[in-house]
């Protein structure tokens, strides 16, 4: 679909002081694909193998490669390990939304909160807060509150 701005190809290039021999260039270099195919097999049989791991092995066998090369054809194919969510954030996907509160003193919540005196000493505070107006009804604090 032509434009009625379309600009010839060697006057764009002149205007952005380009070389056309890098316009048409083409590249010659070997996608690796044998390499590519190898690194998918054994990511695909070892599966919690990073790349470190499939370089060495590859040199095993016999491959002629370097560890930057491993590295760009193992994240250019997409193969990066998954790392775990932690435990906590487990509980978090799992939680039930809080109920809507429209009056005082439909809903509480309490919580424990720690800190240190300036000899070093713990202590616990468990705090109890109304959810609407977000108003401390009680604290009780101890060096020795119990969960």
């Amino acid at each position: 679909m032509r434009c009625e701005y379309d600009v010839s190809r060697r006057r764009a290039c002149n205007v952005i002081k380009m070389n056309r021999s890098s316009y048409y260039y083409k590249t010659s270099r070997d996608e690796q694909l044998a390499l590519r195919i190898r690194i998918k097999e054994i990511a695909a049989t070892r599966v919690r193998y990073g790349y470190k791991r499939i370089y060495v092995l590859l040199r095993r066998e016999g491959w002629k490669v370097n560890h930057k090369r491993v590295h760009r054809l193992y994240k250019l194919d997409g193969l990066g390990l998954r790392h775990k969510k932690p435990k906590r954030h487990i509980c978090a996907v799992n939680r039930i939304l809080s109920p809507i509160v429209t009056a005082t003193n439909e809903c509480w919540s309490m919580d424990f909160v720690a800190d240190q005196l300036f000899n070093g000493r713990r202590i616990r505070a468990l705090t109890i807060v109304d959810n609407f107006s977000r108003e401390c009804l009680n604290i009780t604090a101890d060096h020795s509150l119990k969960g």
